[in-house]
Protein backbone atom coordinates (compact mmCIF):
# COMPACT_ATOMS: atom_id res chain seq x y z
CA UNK A 1 0.00 0.00 0.00
CA UNK A 2 0.80 3.27 -0.54
CA UNK A 3 0.02 7.08 0.08
CA UNK A 4 -3.28 8.17 -1.31
CA UNK A 5 -1.85 8.88 -5.25
CA UNK A 6 -0.87 12.23 -7.07
CA UNK A 7 -3.29 13.21 -10.24
CA UNK A 8 -2.70 10.91 -12.99
CA UNK A 9 -1.55 8.56 -10.95
CA UNK A 10 -2.29 4.80 -11.02
CA UNK A 11 -3.74 3.81 -7.52
CA UNK A 12 -2.00 1.11 -5.51
CA UNK A 13 -3.98 -2.01 -5.86
CA UNK A 14 -4.08 -4.79 -3.64
CA UNK A 15 -5.44 -8.59 -3.57
CA UNK A 16 -7.18 -10.76 -1.58
CA UNK A 17 -6.61 -14.54 -2.04
CA UNK A 18 -8.69 -16.59 0.55
CA UNK A 19 -9.01 -20.18 1.89
CA UNK A 20 -12.26 -21.36 0.20
CA UNK A 21 -13.86 -22.78 3.58
CA UNK A 22 -12.44 -20.59 6.82
CA UNK A 23 -13.68 -17.86 7.91
CA UNK A 24 -11.65 -14.36 7.48
CA UNK A 25 -13.96 -11.78 7.94
CA UNK A 26 -12.05 -10.23 10.20
CA UNK A 27 -8.44 -10.12 8.59
CA UNK A 28 -10.70 -8.91 5.61
CA UNK A 29 -12.04 -5.87 7.42
CA UNK A 30 -8.33 -5.14 9.08
CA UNK A 31 -7.37 -4.84 4.91
CA UNK A 32 -10.20 -3.11 3.77
CA UNK A 33 -9.79 -0.79 6.51
CA UNK A 34 -6.32 -0.18 6.43
CA UNK A 35 -6.25 0.14 2.46
CA UNK A 36 -9.37 3.05 2.77
CA UNK A 37 -6.86 5.27 4.79
CA UNK A 38 -4.33 5.11 1.56
CA UNK A 39 -6.90 4.73 -1.57
CA UNK A 40 -6.18 1.39 -2.25
CA UNK A 41 -8.50 -0.36 -3.94
CA UNK A 42 -9.20 -4.12 -2.72
CA UNK A 43 -10.03 -6.81 -5.09
CA UNK A 44 -10.27 -10.47 -5.22
CA UNK A 45 -11.46 -13.01 -8.62
CA UNK A 46 -15.14 -13.34 -8.50
CA UNK A 47 -15.34 -16.50 -6.50
CA UNK A 48 -13.60 -14.97 -3.41
CA UNK A 49 -14.75 -11.57 -4.03
CA UNK A 50 -18.54 -13.20 -3.73
CA UNK A 51 -17.97 -14.21 -0.16
CA UNK A 52 -16.20 -10.92 0.98
CA UNK A 53 -19.15 -8.48 0.31
CA UNK A 54 -18.73 -4.64 0.63
CA UNK A 55 -15.35 -3.14 -0.21
CA UNK A 56 -13.97 -5.68 -2.06
CA UNK A 57 -14.21 -5.26 -5.55
CA UNK A 58 -14.37 -8.48 -8.26
CA UNK A 59 -11.84 -8.83 -10.37
CA UNK A 60 -11.47 -11.76 -13.27
CA UNK A 61 -8.60 -13.55 -12.92
CA UNK A 62 -6.50 -11.95 -16.06
CA UNK A 63 -6.97 -8.93 -14.94
CA UNK A 64 -6.28 -9.25 -11.26
CA UNK A 65 -2.62 -10.69 -12.25
CA UNK A 66 -2.44 -8.27 -14.30
CA UNK A 67 -3.71 -5.18 -12.23
CA UNK A 68 -2.10 -5.99 -8.49
CA UNK A 69 0.53 -4.34 -7.29
CA UNK A 70 0.37 -7.06 -3.55
CA UNK A 71 -1.47 -9.72 -2.81
CA UNK A 72 -2.15 -11.46 0.78
CA UNK A 73 -2.93 -14.52 1.25
CA UNK A 74 -5.65 -15.78 3.96
CA UNK A 75 -5.52 -19.25 4.37
CA UNK A 76 -2.95 -22.62 5.19
CA UNK A 77 -0.30 -23.26 2.86
CA UNK A 78 -2.59 -24.49 0.18
CA UNK A 79 -4.10 -20.76 -0.27
CA UNK A 80 -0.49 -19.62 0.17
CA UNK A 81 0.68 -21.95 -2.36
CA UNK A 82 -2.30 -20.81 -4.89
CA UNK A 83 -1.64 -17.83 -4.82
CA UNK A 84 1.86 -17.87 -5.16
CA UNK A 85 0.96 -20.12 -8.87
CA UNK A 86 -1.50 -17.58 -9.63
CA UNK A 87 1.26 -14.47 -9.68
CA UNK A 88 4.17 -16.98 -10.87
CA UNK A 89 6.51 -14.85 -12.91
CA UNK A 90 5.12 -11.58 -11.74
CA UNK A 91 7.87 -10.27 -8.92
CA UNK A 92 4.47 -9.18 -7.52
CA UNK A 93 4.85 -8.94 -3.02
CA UNK A 94 2.92 -12.13 -1.53
CA UNK A 95 2.44 -11.66 2.13
CA UNK A 96 0.37 -15.06 4.15
CA UNK A 97 -1.67 -14.71 6.95
CA UNK A 98 -2.43 -18.28 8.55
CA UNK A 99 -5.87 -18.91 8.89
CA UNK A 100 -5.08 -22.86 8.34
CA UNK A 101 -3.03 -25.06 10.23
CA UNK A 102 0.53 -25.91 9.79
CA UNK A 103 1.61 -22.91 7.87
CA UNK A 104 5.13 -23.29 6.84
CA UNK A 105 5.46 -21.01 4.05
CA UNK A 106 3.24 -18.54 6.34
CA UNK A 107 4.89 -15.95 8.66
CA UNK A 108 1.98 -13.41 10.01
CA UNK A 109 -1.08 -14.77 12.15
CA UNK A 110 -4.27 -12.71 12.11
CA UNK A 111 -2.99 -11.35 15.40
CA UNK A 112 -0.41 -9.50 13.48
CA UNK A 113 -1.58 -8.62 10.72
CA UNK A 114 -2.03 -4.99 11.79
CA UNK A 115 0.98 -4.25 12.40
CA UNK A 116 2.61 -6.22 9.08
CA UNK A 117 0.38 -3.72 7.27
CA UNK A 118 1.85 -0.63 8.64
CA UNK A 119 5.27 -2.52 8.29
CA UNK A 120 4.53 -2.90 4.70
CA UNK A 121 3.30 0.58 4.47
CA UNK A 122 6.82 1.67 5.67
CA UNK A 123 8.95 -0.27 3.82
CA UNK A 124 10.18 -2.53 7.02
CA UNK A 125 10.22 -5.86 5.16
CA UNK A 126 12.22 -8.11 2.85
CA UNK A 127 11.66 -9.88 -0.41
CA UNK A 128 11.78 -13.75 -0.53
CA UNK A 129 12.04 -15.31 -3.29
CA UNK A 130 11.02 -18.65 -4.37
CA UNK A 131 11.77 -21.01 -7.22
CA UNK A 132 9.14 -23.52 -8.82
CA UNK A 133 9.42 -26.28 -11.19
CA UNK A 134 7.76 -26.21 -14.49
CA UNK A 135 6.14 -29.00 -15.66
CA UNK A 136 5.12 -29.62 -19.23
CA UNK A 137 4.51 -32.95 -21.56
CA UNK A 138 1.36 -35.08 -20.98
CA UNK A 139 -0.51 -32.85 -18.53
CA UNK A 140 -3.60 -33.13 -19.91
CA UNK A 141 -5.96 -30.06 -19.11
CA UNK A 142 -3.73 -28.56 -17.10
CA UNK A 143 -1.30 -27.70 -19.93
CA UNK A 144 2.10 -26.19 -18.80
CA UNK A 145 1.84 -25.88 -14.92
CA UNK A 146 3.85 -24.53 -12.45
CA UNK A 147 3.70 -26.42 -8.71
CA UNK A 148 6.16 -24.39 -5.84
CA UNK A 149 6.16 -27.39 -3.04
CA UNK A 150 6.05 -30.55 -4.77
CA UNK A 151 4.63 -32.90 -8.12
CA UNK A 152 3.92 -36.48 -7.03
CA UNK A 153 3.04 -38.88 -9.43
CA UNK A 154 1.16 -42.24 -8.32
CA UNK A 155 -0.48 -45.51 -9.83
CA UNK A 156 -4.69 -43.94 -10.60
CA UNK A 157 -6.34 -46.78 -9.17
CA UNK A 158 -5.74 -47.02 -5.54
CA UNK A 159 -3.07 -49.38 -4.25
CA UNK A 160 -1.51 -49.40 -7.54
CA UNK A 161 1.75 -49.48 -7.68
CA UNK A 162 3.72 -47.07 -9.97
CA UNK A 163 6.38 -47.71 -12.59
CA UNK A 164 8.40 -45.09 -14.05
CA UNK A 165 11.66 -44.32 -15.83
CA UNK A 166 13.52 -41.39 -15.20
CA UNK A 167 15.79 -39.42 -17.68
CA UNK A 168 17.89 -36.48 -17.10
CA UNK A 169 19.17 -34.24 -19.71
CA UNK A 170 17.59 -36.80 -22.13
CA UNK A 171 19.90 -39.63 -20.88
CA UNK A 172 18.07 -42.60 -19.43
CA UNK A 173 19.17 -43.23 -15.72
CA UNK A 174 17.14 -45.77 -14.24
CA UNK A 175 13.42 -46.84 -13.11
CA UNK A 176 11.58 -46.76 -10.08
CA UNK A 177 8.67 -48.94 -8.76
CA UNK A 178 6.80 -47.80 -5.70
CA UNK A 179 4.11 -46.44 -4.45
CA UNK A 180 4.97 -42.64 -5.55
CA UNK A 181 7.32 -40.34 -6.89
CA UNK A 182 8.04 -36.90 -5.32
CA UNK A 183 9.65 -34.22 -7.98
CA UNK A 184 10.02 -31.31 -4.94
CA UNK A 185 12.05 -27.93 -4.78
CA UNK A 186 13.96 -26.90 -1.88
CA UNK A 187 10.95 -25.31 -0.15
CA UNK A 188 8.52 -28.18 -0.89
CA UNK A 189 11.29 -30.06 0.65
CA UNK A 190 10.02 -30.15 3.94
CA UNK A 191 6.74 -31.43 2.82
CA UNK A 192 5.74 -34.87 1.51
CA UNK A 193 9.60 -35.75 1.08
CA UNK A 194 10.20 -35.41 4.45
CA UNK A 195 7.74 -37.02 5.24
CA UNK A 196 8.56 -40.11 3.33
CA UNK A 197 12.23 -39.90 4.42
CA UNK A 198 13.69 -37.79 1.79
CA UNK A 199 16.43 -34.58 3.00
CA UNK A 200 15.57 -30.89 3.41
CA UNK A 201 16.73 -29.33 1.12
CA UNK A 202 18.24 -25.67 1.63
CA UNK A 203 16.73 -23.14 -0.36
CA UNK A 204 19.98 -21.39 -0.99
CA UNK A 205 20.55 -24.19 -3.24
CA UNK A 206 18.92 -24.38 -6.61
CA UNK A 207 17.97 -28.13 -6.47
CA UNK A 208 15.26 -30.47 -7.28
CA UNK A 209 14.91 -33.48 -5.06
CA UNK A 210 13.52 -36.93 -6.37
CA UNK A 211 11.99 -39.08 -3.56
CA UNK A 212 10.37 -42.74 -4.30
CA UNK A 213 7.37 -43.45 -1.94
CA UNK A 214 7.84 -47.45 -0.53
CA UNK A 215 10.49 -48.40 -3.19
CA UNK A 216 10.07 -52.08 -4.23
CA UNK A 217 12.44 -52.16 -7.12
CA UNK A 218 14.76 -49.99 -9.63
CA UNK A 219 15.98 -46.40 -7.93
CA UNK A 220 15.33 -47.08 -3.76
CA UNK A 221 17.03 -43.73 -2.66
CA UNK A 222 16.90 -39.66 -3.10
CA UNK A 223 18.63 -38.29 -5.96
CA UNK A 224 19.21 -34.47 -5.53
CA UNK A 225 19.53 -32.39 -9.20
CA UNK A 226 21.35 -29.36 -9.91
CA UNK A 227 18.70 -26.19 -10.88
CA UNK A 228 20.07 -26.50 -14.66
CA UNK A 229 19.06 -30.11 -15.03
CA UNK A 230 15.87 -31.11 -17.09
CA UNK A 231 14.13 -34.26 -15.75
CA UNK A 232 11.55 -36.45 -17.92
CA UNK A 233 9.41 -39.11 -16.27
CA UNK A 234 8.56 -41.46 -18.33
CA UNK A 235 5.26 -43.71 -18.32
CA UNK A 236 6.33 -47.40 -19.82
CA UNK A 237 3.11 -48.76 -19.36
CA UNK A 238 1.14 -49.81 -22.71
CA UNK A 239 -2.47 -49.28 -20.91
CA UNK A 240 -2.15 -48.08 -17.45
CA UNK A 241 -2.73 -44.10 -16.71
CA UNK A 242 -0.77 -42.21 -13.98
CA UNK A 243 -2.21 -39.62 -11.69
CA UNK A 244 0.03 -36.40 -10.91
CA UNK A 245 -0.88 -33.42 -8.26
CA UNK A 246 0.78 -30.27 -8.07
CA UNK A 247 0.95 -28.86 -4.73
CA UNK A 248 -1.31 -31.23 -3.24
CA UNK A 249 -4.28 -29.58 -5.72
CA UNK A 250 -4.42 -29.75 -9.05
CA UNK A 251 -4.54 -33.05 -10.91
CA UNK A 252 -3.87 -34.34 -13.99
CA UNK A 253 -3.23 -37.66 -15.38
CA UNK A 254 0.07 -39.06 -17.20
CA UNK A 255 -1.56 -41.51 -20.17
CA UNK A 256 0.20 -44.67 -21.05
CA UNK A 257 3.81 -44.21 -23.20
CA UNK A 258 3.10 -40.49 -21.86
CA UNK A 259 5.65 -38.43 -19.91
CA UNK A 260 6.20 -35.00 -17.72
CA UNK A 261 9.39 -32.74 -17.64
CA UNK A 262 10.35 -30.82 -14.87
CA UNK A 263 12.39 -27.88 -14.73
CA UNK A 264 13.34 -25.57 -12.10
CA UNK A 265 12.47 -22.18 -12.53
CA UNK A 266 14.58 -20.00 -9.88
CA UNK A 267 13.19 -16.41 -8.52
CA UNK A 268 9.46 -16.47 -10.03
CA UNK A 269 7.41 -14.63 -6.75
CA UNK A 270 8.25 -13.06 -3.61
CA UNK A 271 6.91 -13.27 -0.34
CA UNK A 272 7.00 -11.08 2.32
CA UNK A 273 9.24 -11.87 5.47
CA UNK A 274 9.47 -9.45 8.15
CA UNK A 275 11.47 -11.83 10.42
CA UNK A 276 12.59 -14.80 8.82
CA UNK A 277 14.69 -15.99 11.45
CA UNK A 278 11.49 -16.37 13.73
CA UNK A 279 10.07 -18.30 11.16
CA UNK A 280 12.79 -20.76 10.43
CA UNK A 281 12.49 -20.75 14.16
CA UNK A 282 9.30 -22.10 14.41
CA UNK A 283 9.65 -24.40 11.56
CA UNK A 284 12.13 -25.85 13.15
CA UNK A 285 9.79 -26.92 16.08
CA UNK A 286 6.98 -27.52 13.51
CA UNK A 287 9.13 -30.28 11.40
CA UNK A 288 10.51 -31.76 14.80
CA UNK A 289 13.90 -31.19 14.03
CA UNK A 290 14.68 -30.45 17.13
CA UNK A 291 12.49 -32.94 19.37
CA UNK A 292 15.66 -34.28 20.45
CA UNK A 293 16.82 -34.03 24.29
CA UNK A 294 17.45 -30.41 24.84
CA UNK A 295 18.71 -27.85 27.48
CA UNK A 296 15.87 -25.89 29.28
CA UNK A 297 17.75 -22.51 27.79
CA UNK A 298 17.45 -24.38 24.05
CA UNK A 299 13.68 -24.79 24.86
CA UNK A 300 13.42 -21.21 26.44
CA UNK A 301 14.80 -20.07 22.96
CA UNK A 302 11.29 -21.07 21.28
CA UNK A 303 9.42 -19.91 23.51
CA UNK A 304 7.92 -15.77 22.35
CA UNK A 305 9.32 -13.37 24.34
CA UNK A 306 6.33 -11.92 25.70
CA UNK A 307 5.13 -15.68 26.91
CA UNK A 308 8.30 -15.28 28.95
CA UNK A 309 7.72 -12.21 30.16
CA UNK A 310 4.61 -13.84 31.64
CA UNK A 311 6.15 -16.71 32.93
CA UNK A 312 8.91 -14.71 34.60
CA UNK A 313 5.71 -12.32 36.54
CA UNK A 314 4.33 -15.51 37.40
CA UNK A 315 7.38 -16.77 38.85
CA UNK A 316 8.16 -13.80 40.62
CA UNK A 317 4.67 -13.26 42.30
CA UNK A 318 4.87 -17.14 43.74
CA UNK A 319 8.58 -16.41 45.16
CA UNK A 320 6.89 -13.24 47.03
CA UNK A 321 4.05 -15.02 48.17
CA UNK A 322 6.11 -17.79 49.74
CA UNK A 323 8.95 -15.39 51.14
CA UNK A 324 5.74 -13.88 53.33
CA UNK A 325 4.06 -16.62 54.62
Amino acid sequence: MTDVPAPGREPFVLGLVIHPRNDVSDSVATVTRAAARHGSPVVARPSDAARLGDGVLAMDDQEFVERVDAVISLGGDGTMLGAMRLMAGRQTPVLGVNHGNLGFLIEVSPAQLPAALDEMVDGRFSLEPHSCLEVDGDTGSLGPATAFNDIVLTGERPGMAVSLDLEINDVRHGYYRCDAVIACTPTGSTAYNYAAGGPVISPAIPAIGLTPVAPMSGISRTIVLGGEETVTLRNPSEDESLRMSLDGAAVSRVGPRGHVTLRLRPDVVNVVRFDAAALGRRNRVKLSLLDLPLRPDQLLELVPEHLRERARQIRASRDEAASSD
